[in-house]
């Protein structure tokens, strides 16, 4: 089987891309230093997985380490980076945590893989590059706005340091610019876990219904709207991961060259924050308590994909739906509320 590098691969998005790297013949090594993930994740991963795969606690920002991982490993023949802090909103209150921690991943796994004989990287790459787009859906040739945090700031930087990257040195790239992932693994065994107060939609959706919190605070609802609340590409975490396994393949069958090619994953279907408060309480059977407040920094208005390029050329699209999200992250926080 072939090995694939998986940093942060503990994490909630690397969890599921693990299994579905499993499920098509490759075998995840994974690096996580654990700082934003939970140990149980990765031994019910390896439990769905139906076997067990190589982990590296380990600090990406770590060069020689990840050199070393990279030389214990034998047989590694790609790459995909996840490791990154990724909350826009604590991304505004901590800038330079941001910057230090997103940026110093990268430019220590390219140097690390400089001295490899991997030249395929998969970079986990995100929507709000685009900042506020002037235009809905966006393709991957609309402008790259100035972003509205410093999250996506730090996202903007990465890309422009893997151009530089692939001009310099042999190293073929897909950056894949998600959207906002959602939802939990069917089995329920794995999902989001976030480590205290959520800082993102759904699950601060799940615990708000399962009395873990007293009420959902829905940031803004004067937006220029279709119901005054920002509006989101929400797009399922099995439908991400997959994706993952698709860049691989396309990276497998190019030719020589190195690039850095990009592809929006999404839905291609707006939804609001309203309206994915209906969804939950449609795909659950419950009521979520809620209440209207005034507008967070850092969020955009509006942003939701064309994601055509990435169902032509990698063969990927999304298959699974809002309401397909919110049934398998309930189900997700059940069981964790059973100690699962």
């Amino acid at each position: 089987m072939k090995k694939v590098l998986l940093t942060g691969g503990a994490g909630y998005i690397g969890s599921h891309i693990c299994l579905e790297l499993v499920q098509h013949g490759y075998t995840p090594v994974v690096v996580d230093n654990f700082r934003a993930s939970n140990r149980r994740i990765i031994e019910r991963t390896q439990q769905l997985a139906g076997a067990p795969f190589p982990v590296h606690e380990l600090d990406c920002r770590d060069t020689v380490g990840l050199r070393a991982v990279l030389e214990h490993e034998v047989g590694i023949t790609g790459a995909i980076h996840l490791a990154a802090h990724k909350s826009v909103g604590v991304s505004v209150k901590q800038p330079r945590e941001y910057y230090d921690n997103n940026l110093g991943s990268l430019l220590s796994l390219l140097a690390a893989l400089e001295t490899s004989s991997v030249e395929h990287l998969v970079f986990s790459s995100s929507c709000t590059v685009y900042g506020q787009p002037k235009r809905v859906p966006v393709t991957e040739e609309s402008p790259i706005e100035r972003a509205e945090s410093p999250y996506g700031r730090t996202k903007q930087m990465c890309e422009a340091i893997l151009d530089d990257a692939v001009a310099a040195a042999p190293l073929q790239v897909v950056t894949l610019r998600y959207f906002n992932p959602v939802g939990a693994h069917p089995s329920g065994l794995i999902g989001e876990l976030p480590l205290g107060k959520p800082e993102t939609l759904v699950p601060y959706i799940t615990q708000t219904a399962a009395g873990l919190r007293t009420e959902l605070t829905v940031f803004g609802s004067d937006y220029p709207t279709r119901d005054g609340t920002c509006v989101r590409d929400y797009l399922h975490i099995v439908d991400l991961a997959a994706a993952h396994v698709a860049a691989l393949g396309w990276l497998e069958r190019r030719g020589p060259g190195s690039f850095n090619e990009v592809f929006n994953l999404g839905t291609g279907a707006g939804v609001s924050v309203l309206e994915a408060i209906a969804a939950f309480e449609q795909a659950s059977g419950t009521k979520l308590r809620y209440r209207l407040g005034p507008r967070r920094a850092g969020d955009a208005i509006e942003v939701y994909a064309d994601a055509s390029k990435a169902r032509r050329e990698l063969g990927w699209q999304a298959r699974l739906g809002i309401l397909d999200a919110m049934r398998d992250a309930w189900r997700w926080q059940q069981n964790i509320a059973r100690g699962l």
